[in-house]
């Protein structure tokens, strides 16, 4: 790539223009998946420190630019999926209707009473024991959300026992012979909590999309599962479908 002197007497900080500069360069000359020069190649393209190419970088890693890879580099990203949620909406159909390979891996499974907000949407008493099932999720192996179920233990035991990976509605309908339908979304958009910044490596300063879903049993309308849905807010573009 071409040396810059950047100006310091502009009005605009050094490492904006930078930053403006390496903006320019990926929609004109990159993909997804290829690679920005090392910090240190930066450093010396620009005539600056190192400090200054990473104050940068942050600013292109907060636009959902580009993402830091420990021990690899800063890999371009590629533009926002269009995930559509319906009442048949299914991850793993969904995502790979797309061209996309999908994973899923259990986080945790514990049983926990049910209360307020999840007793009311799964329609059972306060204390009721339900399972939750946290999954990460990713795309192309990277993180794309982390999801937390919440299915009533004693109604569907297997669920605990049996099922280890790959689509949870999948599991339903061919373990327990039921389709699931999804009946409400709620979205928001809010800061990670808990650990989930580290599952979807993203700073604990970087929104995500907040999806609340009920999903009922197709034939009874009762419902079964409960989700919160965390996306990463750079990788997905949400579409609502009545």
């Amino acid at each position: 790539m071409t040396l810059y002197a950047v100006n310091r007497h502009t009005g605009e900080a050094v490492y904006q223009q930078i930053t403006r500069i390496l903006e320019q360069e990926i929609k004109s000359s990159y993909e997804a998946g290829d690679y920005l020069s090392t910090e240190n190649e930066l450093a010396a393209r620009f005539s600056v420190n190192r400090h200054t190419i990473r104050h940068a970088i942050d600013e292109l890693v907060s636009a959902g630019v580009v993402e830091r890879q420990h021990g690899r580099g800063t890999v371009v990203l590629g533009a926002a999926l269009d995930y559509q949620i319906g009442e048949h909406t299914r991850f793993t159909e969904t995502l790979e209707s797309l061209g996309k390979t999908t994973n899923t891996r259990i986080i945790r499974k514990i049983i926990v009473p049910a209360r307020g907000g999840v007793a009311r949407r799964l329609n059972i008493d306060n204390e009721t024991p339900v399972l939750l099932l946290e999954t990460l999720r990713k795309v192309d192996d990277r993180p794309f959300c982390v999801i937390s179920h919440f299915i009533p233990v004693n109604a569907y035991p297997e669920i605990e026992t049996d099922y280890l990976s790959g689509s949870l509605h999948a599991f339903f309908k061919q373990t327990l012979n039921i389709s699931l339908l999804r009946k409400e979304s709620l979205a928001t958009a809010s800061m990670p909590i808990g650990d989930d910044a580290s599952h979807l490596q993203i700073p604990n300063n970087f929104p995500v999309l907040r999806v609340k879903s009920i999903n009922i049993d197709a034939v009874s309308k009762h419902p079964v599962e409960y989700s919160i849905t965390r996306f990463r807010a750079d990788r997905v573009q949400l579409s609502f479908i009545p």
